[in-house]
């Protein structure tokens, strides 16, 4: 069996990771111990991102003429990706917070909805909260009002009883 044969089906796997992905995060996982390793690899694959470690010209030829194609530079060295499909924000999340406690893991870039990302760009995505949390707020400030203008009309009712 060729190379290529035995290269093509690596490629295409990564290519149907990335096929719909709203997050990719390229790490360097170098110096990162078995221990933190499997910690963050839990962590993830309990929120839905997939985490793999491929050779560098794997993940450039699967990222070819996708709008991923910009991390190909940073394909350099040791480098894990880590994927999702549905939160856009969640693998940034993860890993930039794992990263604060393991100083070994390093974000080297992401595109995130499409959009390119260095280091410092995913770290600031890291800091937008989930959808779950910015819906609860929006949520929490529509109902606020509505809570207070029932409050005051029970007080006007039962003040007006008190009087009558």
């Amino acid at each position: 069996m060729a190379k290529v044969e035995m290269k093509q089906p690596i490629v295409q796997e990564i290519s149907d990771l990335l096929n719909g992905a709203a997050t990719a995060v390229l790490v360097d996982y170098r110096g990162l111990t078995v221990e933190e390793d499997t910690k963050l690899r839990k962590e993830l694959r309990d929120n839905n991102v997939a985490y793999k470690v491929y050779k560098n010209t794997m993940i450039n030829f699967a990222v070819k003429g996708t709008e991923f194609e910009e991390l190909s530079q940073h394909l350099a060295g040791p480098t894990a990706i880590a994927i999702c499909k549905d939160d856009a924000t969640v693998a940034a999340r993860i890993i930039n917070n794992f990263a604060k406690s393991a100083k070994a893991l390093e974000i080297k870039a992401g595109v995130v909805e499409g959009l390119y990302y260095d280091a410092d760009g995913i770290k600031k995505i890291a800091s937008i909260p989930s959808r779950e949390e910015l819906l609860s707020k929006l949520l929490g400030s529509m109902q606020s009002p509505i809570t207070n203008f029932a409050r005051v009309i029970k007080q006007i009712a039962e003040q007006n009883e008190a009087n009558a």
